[in-house]
């Protein structure tokens, strides 16, 4: 059969919804299954304001209460997570303290574990990493999938409650519920260094790398 054949076959099923784009040259069974998180209002009003005070920063928002429905435990506090461009993180950190109670800069387990006790939200500013996945929902810069599952296997200070067993098991629900643009996963990991790793990672559960 000739490659342009191929090309061709491959392009009518994924039009047909047989298979699913997962990455370059891959591809997996069934339609695509976009994740889309939930943005609660509070999160809306947080990044208009960043956005009127820091017109020309990137800025990615979001809370981590969004990983809910891949866990079987449920952690009992959520951290906003504003992310934004190096260079800003010091600005928008005490932009941030003007309006709320519990902001933290980049903050290290011990720090959390000292002065994060009662809060059952608490707004954490840290650098956004070049060229990371995020999407825009109807104007709101927020993260992705990819992103997020890439986020909780590099970072266990911020993201502790998704770590060990927890964090296997939302890699298997995220798998299992929506499409993942394993390239775009990838690429990021790199970007954070941990790319071989996290490839390694995802092929101990079964089905899931292919």
């Amino acid at each position: 059969m000739k490659q342009t054949t191929v090309n061709w076959r491959v392009y009518t099923l994924v039009q047909q919804g047989v298979l699913q784009r997962i990455g370059r040259g891959k591809f997996t069974l069934g339609e695509n299954k976009f994740f889309v998180p939930e943005i609660s209002s509070a999160t809306k009003s947080i990044f208009k304001k960043l956005k009127a005070e820091f017109p020309y920063a990137n800025l990615c928002v979001w809370n981590t209460s969004i990983f809910n429905e891949f866990m079987l435990h449920q952690p009992n506090r959520f951290f906003v997570l504003v992310e934004t461009d190096k260079e800003t993180t010091n600005s928008v950190f005490y932009f941030l303290r003007e309006i709320r109670k519990s902001v933290f800069i980049e903050p290290t387990k011990d720090i959390l574990e000292k002065y994060v006790i009662n809060d059952k939200e608490v707004f954490v500013v840290k650098p956004l990493i070049s060229e990371a996945p995020t999407l825009n929902i109807n104007g709101i810069e927020t993260t992705s999938l990819e992103k997020m599952l890439v986020d909780i296997f590099c970072d266990d200070i911020i993201f502790s409650a998704q770590q060990g067993a927890e964090m296997r098991t939302i890699f298997k629900e995220a798998f299992a519920k929506y499409t993942i643009n394993q390239s775009k996963m990838l690429r990021y990991a790199d970007r954070r260094k941990r790319k071989d790793e996290l490839n390694q990672f995802v092929k101990t559960i079964s089905n899931l790398w292919q």
